[in-house]
């Protein structure tokens, strides 16, 4: 069965880091472009993050650009979300997602075809 799961969510204080994992089983990460997305409360789900197969390229969202690092390792079969500064906008349920079509479009949800079932991160004082 292919599964991807996220971890490494909490609770946090504005300007403070979190590192989410994503760890697929089931399956090899190798061949799958991986992206984060994130969904509040009574908000549509937007993109945060994506790299592509090899770790070669990737994406971010203009609102975590040059806070957020995504980063994968092949040999763990886990991609990483490295959020620092966080800000209280960046609550949201956090979700993995896998993708292996070469068509693949980083930033956009339907693109991908396995998605986890979230992580909570919440930024609060």
């Amino acid at each position: 069965q292919l599964q991807l799961v996220e971890s490494g969510g909490g609770l946090v204080q504005p300007g403070g880091s979190l590192r989410l994992s994503c760890v697929a089983s089931g399956f090899t990460l190798d061949y799958y472009a991986i992206g984060w997305f994130r969904q509040a409360p009574g908000k549509e789900r937007e993109f945060v993050s994506a790299i592509s197969r090899s770790g070669g390229k990737t994406y971010y969202a203009d609102s975590v650009k040059g806070r957020f690092t995504i980063s994968r390792d092949n040999a763990k079969n886990t991609v990483y979300l490295q959020m620092n500064s966080l800000k209280p906008e960046d609550t949201a349920n956090y979700y993995c997602a896998a993708e292996s079509s070469i068509l693949w479009v980083p930033d956009r949800g339907s693109s991908y075809d396995y998605w986890g079932q979230g992580t909570q991160v919440t930024v609060s004082s």
